[in-house]
């Protein structure tokens, strides 16, 4: 297992002492671009969060530092951040999609559809090929139903719930990376070109059985209960 810790800005010697517990790598977004980041934070400046990400990758942890879009950012500011990330060696690049909960600054905040949101995965892809491109925090209320395409674009997404937000369960992610033809690394898989492995038994078994039905035809629920 790898480690990937989330702790704020480092200050001198902090990112020493991680990498000598075992961590692997640091995870400090830097959020927007630099020519934005003065209209969305005011508690510390874009050179902050950059001077953190060196710190970690200078203490030898890799760099995971990615972007929220949808604040108010123009394209080429999009534009900006993303190559920023890819200049300053990020190794993973999450992309979290603005989520404008009341009470926020941004709240009712609404710029993504979609088929943006799709875009914006690969202008990242384009921009950074040789990177571990994610699917982070809002992209089941961004997304939705071409989260499954957007599978073909990233390498990986956030599984469960987000730092201060409810995501899409386990279950569903699984599922739909499985339904989409993908195979979740670490898991038992089947032998190669159908040799009748292990795995290729719990795959039939998956076809074979359905999920229940808990509401419609052959339930005691109504449809849209």
């Amino acid at each position: 297992m790898e480690v990937c810790a989330c702790l704020g800005l480092l200050k001198d010697g902090q990112a020493e002492r991680l990498r000598a517990a075992g961590v692997d790598a640091y995870n400090h977004n830097i959020n927007t671009a630099a020519s934005h980041y003065e209209s969305i934070c005011s508690t510390h400046s874009y050179e902050d969060r950059v001077a953190t990400v060196q710190k970690a990758q200078a203490a030898g942890m890799s760099a995971c530092s990615g972007v929220i879009v949808g604040m108010g950012e123009s394209d080429e500011q999009l534009v900006e951040a993303v190559f920023a990330l890819r200049d300053m060696g990020s190794d993973s690049i999450p992309v979290n999609f603005l989520m404008p909960f009341d009470g926020t600054p941004l709240a009712g905040t609404w710029e993504l559809s979609p088929l943006r949101a799709l875009r914006i995965l690969a202008l990242v892809r384009f921009a950074a090929p040789d990177r571990e491109l994610r699917m982070a925090g809002g992209r089941e209320m961004h997304l939705r139903s071409l989260q499954p395409l957007a599978l073909q674009i990233a390498n990986s997404l956030f599984l469960g719930d987000y730092l201060t937000s409810e995501g899409q369960s386990a279950e569903e992610d699984l599922a739909m990376i499985r339904d989409n033809g993908f195979h979740v690394l670490g898991e038992p898989s089947g032998g190669e070109d159908g040799d009748g492995g292990e795995g290729d038994d719990d795959a039939a078994a998956s076809l074979a059985s359905p999920p229940l039905r808990r509401r419609g035809a052959g339930t005691d629920e109504a449809p849209n209960a």
